[in-house]
């Protein structure tokens, strides 16, 4: 049975539905999408990327049967890969975006110009999860730049090009409209997201191009499409502008990383089942389960049990959509959240923040004395439980790198260490404490991943 591979592209833009003109004469019919291209296209770049990986040469890579068995079979070798795509600038000085996958971790990031101009790049802004990276062109003014369009403002109907480099044949344009939005998870690798789907054909080699609207302004960032070929079969996604606005201003504002606000809760779409007990009249939204104490949403009164319908009036069913709205306003934003808690409706304004860093983190090393010498640990607090995606109950102290003492006992960085010989630990100046004390026995409680464990040692 052939299943559905998502393969991941570059992106097109466009305008809203209530600017769009209808041709006026036969002369513009002829002329078609000619000065939407025109005004559009010389601001869509190729870009040729490289990397340095690590690969393992395995004398059984030919075999049919033992391939697989000796996948990581080998000595590894640095080798350098190259990747295609696509990118769009949005400032005269040479701002462009594309995607991570694209440009993620490149040594060397070539730019090539509708006009054959080229330039060298380097990433000034990146993020896995969005697939979205900032990059800025060495010496570059006066560039050809897209204006943003409100992704927000865009219709299920509306006529899109994506403009991109597929398979590397060079700038090429394909039509189609706009057929969904709010596609949540569709994407492959990390990327989660809010897409906007599209019919117009897109191909490996588009992503980081450009969907734009019939007057020519970005409306979202080619990213995948659902093929079950490779090749594109009428199904593709692209990042919406709004996201790629807030990637900009973050860029602007010279930060490293991108940074998004913290819900600090958990929640599943409301099913036909649930709706009436949640009194709904129709199943929609996003029912919360849990909530962080530390978090903006429990400082708003939020509690497990209500449902989330909306964010600054926009439509949520899933915990990706939520986080979505929230990333579009931007740390320091208030948003006003639709709430229904036993069938009474109310909007509430909440603040958007940062994952705190309390209690502190307080990462160290464990020293000589100790029974697991040169390990390196952190507090765990909201901060950590949201870069490293942790369950919102998570507490202990987190193993950044358990050294050589600490791997040889089968410590792995991302444990969790609850308690030592049962006394319950808390911070990392406790786990180092404990640590120096053991004599004869040590019983570490761990959790990994999903999973509780009690490592037992004798000394």
């Amino acid at each position: 049975m052939i299943r559905a591979l998502c393969i991941l592209l570059l992106g097109f833009a466009g305008p809203a539905a209530a600017e769009m003109q209808v041709p006026q004469d036969r002369a513009e019919i002829r002329k078609g999408f000619t000065p939407v291209v025109e005004r559009a296209a010389p601001a869509v770049v190729n870009i040729y990327a490289k990397r340095i990986v690590n690969v393992r040469v395995s004398p059984f890579r030919n075999d049919p049967f033992f391939q697989d068995l000796f996948r990581d079979f080998g000595t590894p070798r640095k080798r350098v890969q190259n990747s295609l795509g696509s990118g769009v600038i949005l400032s005269q000085d040479g701002l462009l975006v594309s995607n991570y996958h694209v440009v993620g971790q490149a040594t060397d990031i070539r730019v090539v110009l509708n006009d054959r101009r080229e330039f060298s790049a380097e990433v000034v802004l990146a993020d896995e999860e969005s697939d979205l990276a900032v990059l800025r062109l060495d010496g570059a003014q006066g560039m050809p730049a897209l204006e943003l369009r409100d992704s927000d403002t865009v219709q299920v109907g509306e006529l899109v090009l994506a403009i991109g480099n597929p398979f590397g044949v060079g700038q090429t344009v394909s039509s189609g409209i706009v057929s969904g939005l709010a596609r949540s998870g569709t994407a492959t690798g990390d990327a989660r997201g809010y897409f906007i789907q599209t019919d117009a054909p897109i191909n490996p080699g588009n992503s980081g191009g450009a969907l734009v609207d019939v007057n020519g302004r970005l409306i979202g960032v080619n990213t995948a499409i659902l093929s079950r070929s490779g090749g594109s079969n009428g199904i593709g996604f692209a990042i919406p502008s709004a996201l790629v606005a807030q990637f900009l201003d973050q860029a602007r504002a010279g930060n490293d990383s991108f940074r998004r606000p913290w819900a600090g809760l958990n929640g599943q779409p409301v099913t036909a089942d649930m709706a009436e007990g949640l009194g709904l009249s129709r199943p929609g939204g996003m029912v919360v389960s849990q909530v962080h104490p530390a978090s903006a949403f429990a400082a708003a009164g939020f509690r497990a049990g209500d449902v989330i319908t909306a964010v600054d009036g926009e439509p949520v069913n899933t915990p990706a959509e939520m986080s979505f709205r929230m990333t579009v306003s931007g740390i320091g934003a208030s948003a006003t959240v639709t709430r229904v808690r036993d069938g009474t409706t109310e909007k509430v304004s909440v603040d958007l923040i940062a994952p705190p860093n309390d209690p502190p983190r307080a990462k160290m090393e464990t020293g000589r004395n100790a029974v697991i010498p040169g390990m390196t640990i952190s507090t765990v607090n909201p901060k950590i439980i949201a870069d490293r995606d942790l369950s919102l109950n998570a507490r202990g102290v987190l193993v950044d790198d358990p050294g050589p003492v600490g791997r040889r006992a089968g410590l792995r960085p991302g444990d969790i260490v609850l308690s030592v010989n049962g006394t319950s630990v808390e911070d990392t100046e406790a786990l180092s404490r404990l640590l120096q004390r053991v004599e004869g026995r040590l019983a570490l409680e761990i959790r990994r991943g999903d999973r509780r464990a009690v490592m037992r040692y004798r000394l």
